[in-house]
């Protein structure tokens, strides 16, 4: 329900930012005709500018879902040390270690 309303927020607030570009650039093409100087848009223009944009960041905020913390420690804080310094990706079983273990020596190997 709420990503339905937010998608229809987002498509009405770009529907309505594209009208408001649109009525700036007639507004200033009709500032030309009548040969007069740009000096700035009017308000209602800038209201429905300002309208639409916070209209389309909400509906993204609200398809977007819940924020996450920007501290990482409360992440870190249900978790213990060891579970938080644990990285299986950097996990070696095979490396040049074993060619400095009695175990792995020369005439073991074939034992293995």
């Amino acid at each position: 329900m709420k990503s339905s309303i937010g998608r229809i927020a987002i498509v009405i607030g770009l529907l309505s930012l594209i009208h408001s570009g649109f009525s700036a650039a007639q507004h200033r093409s009709y500032l030309r005709l009548i040969e007069l100087g740009f000096d700035y848009l009017p308000v209602d223009i800038i209201a429905q500018t300002l309208f639409s944009l916070i209209l389309t960041a909400w509906g993204v905020t609200v398809i977007a879902g819940d924020f996450k913390e920007i501290r990482a420690t409360t992440e870190l804080e249900n978790k213990s040390f060891e579970s938080a310094g644990n990285r299986p990706s950097f996990y070696t079983f095979s490396h040049r270690g074993k060619v400095l273990s009695s175990v792995y020596s020369i005439g073991n190997i074939g034992h293995l």
